[in-house]
């Protein structure tokens, strides 16, 4: 049984390392070899495509972290939770949003697809 609090605390975590070689390692015990991220405007294959993604996010975004809001909802291998952005002040940045996704055999993230809840506007 994968203990699925533990499983999304190293979601955020690999999504707010900046250091690459840590956020590589925190990659390869948080998502399978083959997992997928796919959101409206990002997606990655494989522990490469994930970390070149969040890398350029963080690079569009310096300082920004990602925080949970509420419980991550599970069952069987299916999971939900949601997020916001947080700027370098603490601040909410008027970006949030839900993924959803699946756990493999081994307890790390199969795959995670993510909406977008909220976005500022232009």
């Amino acid at each position: 049984m994968t203990d699925i609090n533990r499983l999304i605390d190293g979601y955020f975590a690999v999504w707010n390392e900046t250091k690459a070689e840590r956020r590589r390692d925190l990659i390869a015990k948080t998502w399978a070899e083959n997992a997928a991220y796919l959101d409206p405007i990002m997606s990655g294959e494989g522990h490469d495509g994930i970390d070149r993604m969040i890398a350029g996010a963080q690079a569009q975004f310096p300082g920004h972290v990602f925080r949970q809001i509420g419980k991550a909802d599970n069952h069987n291998d299916r999971l939900r939770f949601s997020w916001v952005l947080v700027g370098p002040d603490g601040n909410e940045i008027g970006v949030a949003g839900t993924d959803f996704g699946t756990v493999s055999n081994d307890g790390r993230l199969a795959a995670i697809t993510g909406f977008l809840d909220q976005m500022p506007t232009a």
